[in-house]
């Protein structure tokens, strides 16, 4: 096998993110009375920036070693675990240790051990990927954070851990009857839900998304007052600072869940295309990655770090447009909090120190490496 070295930080990738980490700071920073949103996010952003360059340097071809990334799993599993005897709950929900100077949330960086576990499980198995016994083995991998997730309870994040799992099942090269299987399980497991797991608040939010003005002054007060910040925003937007919405108040967790909303009514659907167009080019770059990858792990890698990205944003733009249910997904790069970014750019980072080997794959070379020969 033959190697590369290459220069393996993804400038253009980074000179993509910079302009949406300035959107959501410049955002924050026009909330009357709300200062401390945009200092604190500031921190965090030098914070994260600098654990991204410094994992950059690392070699990370050691997480291919199986006991090391099973640690990293039971290790986490065990925070989850932790947050039912002494979390902190924060708007229902016990996710969070306080540490007093910050919190932070274990979830977070257990999607980023899903994609490292689940891209290694698949990357040694992909040529027998066609026997469906290891579609259930990868599900045991979600399905433990899932539950305990499910349980704090954050249905959003248990959303998007099942997201990156059904993502990456699929990239792996599942069969169409084997996809049709998971589905039907799918659909299984939401009824189960529905009728005997999930709260009366949850299925409020998902009546809601069928019927988002039968209860705006209760369930759908939120999505209400979002589509109409959105919706203000019209063209050009009303400009920086002058978001009625979120200044007044109006627009509950316009920092968080709710800054896409909050960010359209200063600049319109013309800011709202371009930052979409960075998000767009964020993924492309990340795909590209995913395409000059060195083995399978780093190609699996790439692809679920992708899927995290896009089920983030295509969740937390949804429900800001009401088309989706409020589920509590932040935005990457722009929402306020520094759990959530802090674990985007040790992904990036992974990625980018996963970059510094290319090899000129053969098919016997191929074949040799899913054998584990």
């Amino acid at each position: 096998m033959q190697e590369k070295k290459r220069h393996n930080i993804d400038w253009l990738l980074l000179l993509f993110v910079i302009p949406i980490l300035g959107a959501g700071l410049v955002t924050m920073s026009s909330f009357t009375g709300d200062g401390n949103f945009f200092f604190r996010q500031l921190i965090w952003v030098f914070v994260s920036l600098g654990f991204f360059f410094g994992f950059s340097f690392i070699d990370f071809r050691f997480l291919k070693q199986s006991n090391i990334l099973v640690s990293i799993y039971v290790f986490f599993v065990g925070l989850l675990l932790l947050l039912f005897v002494i979390g902190t709950e924060i708007k229902g929900a016990r996710g969070w240790f306080d540490l007093g100077f910050f919190s932070f949330q274990p979830v977070e960086f257990m999607k980023l051990v899903l994609i490292l576990v689940l891209a290694k499980y698949f990357s040694r198995r992909h040529v027998e990927i066609q026997n469906i016994k290891h579609i259930f083995i990868s599900a045991f991998y979600m399905l433990v954070p899932f539950t305990l997730v499910f349980l704090q309870p954050d249905f959003g994040s248990a959303i998007i851990i099942f997201v990156i799992w059904f993502g990456m099942t699929l990239v792996s090269g599942i069969s169409r009857k084997h996809l049709c299987l998971v589905a039907m399980a799918g659909i299984i497991i939401f009824l189960v839900m529905w009728f005997g797991v999930l709260q009366n608040y949850q299925k409020a939010r998902i009546t809601n998304f069928l019927h988002p003005l039968a209860d705006i002054q209760g369930s759908g007060y939120n999505a209400y007052q979002s589509t109409i910040a959105v919706g203000s925003g019209e063209f050009l937007g009303k400009g920086v600072g002058y978001g009625t919405q979120s200044r007044l108040k109006f627009l509950p967790e316009y920092q968080t869940d709710f800054i896409f909303a909050a960010y359209s009514e200063e600049w319109g659907f013309v800011g709202s295309i371009l930052l979409l167009l960075l998000y767009g080019l964020v993924l492309w770059r990340i795909l590209r990655s995913a395409q000059y990858g060195a083995s399978n792990f780093e190609i699996l890698f790439a692809l679920g770090l992708a899927t995290m990205f896009a089920a983030h944003i295509m969740i937390n733009i949804g429900m800001n447009l009401g088309l989706l249910p409020v589920t509590g997904i932040t935005l990457p790069f722009m929402s306020h909090g520094g759990s959530h970014l802090l674990t985007s750019f040790l992904g990036l980072g992974i990625l980018m120190g996963l970059r510094k080997n290319e090899r000129a794959t053969h098919k016997d070379d191929t074949q040799k490496e899913f054998l584990g020969i």
